[in-house]
């Protein structure tokens, strides 16, 4: 591990941007991910005890400075920080890194400094070095990789949760591109929610406690599912089929013969992502094309696929020299059967007419709440949390997707309702809302304004959706 002076050492100055990595973050590469309860457990507790001393520090070092240098240091010990959370995301991986891609998911909310080093566990975290996934690539393709492909190369050039990426070429000659899971990390999202069931114990006295765990356990049930590449290829698949050359929207094609359960070969996408999109200066109307790609994207897998894209984060999307948007990942996924698809047609309603009472009346069985005066606070978090998760919908012609104040007011409703214990509702729901945050974060970030009904009114007319049947 690398000592508190060479991280230091290796950081920006206070409020440069973060372009590189520190150097001493590349030791990471050399450590496979820990597993076992105790370990995983014990390392999560000494970083919430070196985040504490840090801030604790600052205090104190700041209590005989004036305010410029009090900034100063803030900003210093927000770089540090980061950086040790990102040195023990980068180490644990898994369902841990997962909160980290969610943090870096709120810009304004969390300090700019975190968000702007967490925002590479997209896909630019610490990758693993590939002495250690070499073995894992011939155990799942029954040979090594120099024999398989035309080229090769051992240095990833994406890195994320739970597995990086590799470029490759093909006989033919085509590029690919190559995700390898990291060797153990099954393992340690196991663990990961048993740890996480065990510091929920006291949350089993509550009434509510039956709604908790059926969200937690859907939680491990969709991270399971991501661990699993033949799934992830059947809906990129499925994906990949729902699109057409003017809609300027691309899923990469899977190569079955060089995937499994923990390799996925599948087409390379040459693009952009999001930060360097924006820092080429965009016009408005390009920010406004790219988000209006972004929600197509999304609503019409909800609508003609019948899946939510929970993963709507900046490391999914590319943004291709010739306009078009790439989207790229496709294992944190829910799909909508049966009864849930039923329940989102009777939600969408209420979005389409604008009407108060439609969508409180799809909120009252989406969230179990009931004419008892005790529910009356929840029904009203509970549609004013819809109101702004969906208001662009039906506020009536173009929406500013960028105002700041706007953005903030979900984190609020969100937190008030945590705060609150207003727990109950689908298993499916934490789901659900970090695909709320996450359509909602990357429109913010384009600062675009654009009117998403036509969009809605066209996806839905495709689909043959009749929505008044819901």
């Amino acid at each position: 591990m690398p000592t508190i002076a060479e991280l230091m050492q290796s950081l920006p100055e206070a409020g440069a941007e973060a372009d590189r990595l520190p150097e001493p973050l590349a030791a990471a590469s050399m450590r496979p991910v820990p597993v076992g309860r105790l370990r995983r457990i014990g390392l999560l507790g000494t970083l919430q005890a070196k985040i504490a001393a840090a801030y604790l520090f600052h205090w104190l070092r700041g209590c005989l400075c004036s305010e410029d240098e009090r900034q100063r240091l803030l900003r210093e010990t927000h770089w540090r920080t980061a950086v040790r959370v990102l040195d023990s995301m980068g180490y644990l991986r898994g369902a841990v890194t997962k909160m980290g891609q969610t943090l870096a998911n709120l810009p304004d909310i969390a300090p700019k400094e975190f968000v702007q080093t967490l925002e590479r566990l997209h896909y630019d975290a610490p990758p693993m070095h590939w002495s250690l996934l070499r073995e894992m690539v011939h155990n799942e393709l029954g040979d090594d990789p120099e024999n398989l492909f035309a080229s090769f190369e051992t240095r990833a050039f994406a890195a994320a949760s739970l597995g990086q990426v590799h470029g490759a070429q093909l006989p033919s000659g085509e590029k690919v591109a190559v995700k390898i899971q990291y060797p153990g990390i099954a393992r340690a999202v196991t663990e990961d929610f048993q740890n996480l069931n065990l510091f929920m114990f006291p949350a089993r006295l509550d009434k509510d406690w039956g709604y908790v765990k059926g969200q937690v356990d859907d939680l491990r049930l969709r991270l399971e599912m991501e661990v699993d590449y033949q799934k992830e290829a059947a809906m990129l698949a499925r994906a990949r089929s729902l699109f057409r050359e003017e809609d300027g929207i691309v899923v990469p094609r899977v190569h079955p013969q060089l995937s499994t359960e923990r390799v996925l070969t599948m087409e390379r996408l040459e693009g952009v992502h999001l930060d360097e999109f924006l820092r080429a200066g965009p016009s408005q109307e390009q920010r406004n094309e790219a988000a209006r790609k972004i929600f197509r994207a999304w609503y019409r897998l909800f609508a003609a696929g019948r899946v939510f894209y929970a993963d709507l984060h900046p490391g999914n999307f590319l943004f291709l020299p010739d306009g078009r948007l790439g989207m790229i990942d496709f294992g944190f996924v829910v799909a909508l059967e049966d009864e849930l698809w039923r329940l989102c047609q009777r939600l969408d309603r209420g979005l389409t007419t604008g009407s108060r009472e439609d969508r409180a009346a799809g909120v009252r069985e989406w969230s179990v709440i009931t004419d008892d005066e005790a529910d009356a606070d929840r029904l009203r978090l509970s549609v004013d949390f819809s109101d702004w998760a969906w208001g662009f919908r039906y506020c009536g012609g173009e929406f500013d997707f960028g105002d700041e104040a706007g953005f903030r007011r979900g984190i609020d409703l969100a937190a008030e309702m945590v705060r609150k214990r207003y727990t109950r509702a689908n298993p499916c729901t934490p789901s659900i809302c970090r695909q709320n945050f996450g359509i909602r974060s990357l429109l913010y970030r384009l600062k675009a304004r654009i009117d998403v009904r036509p969009i809605v009114e066209e996806e839905m007319k495709a689909a043959g959706w009749d929505r008044h049947d819901a």
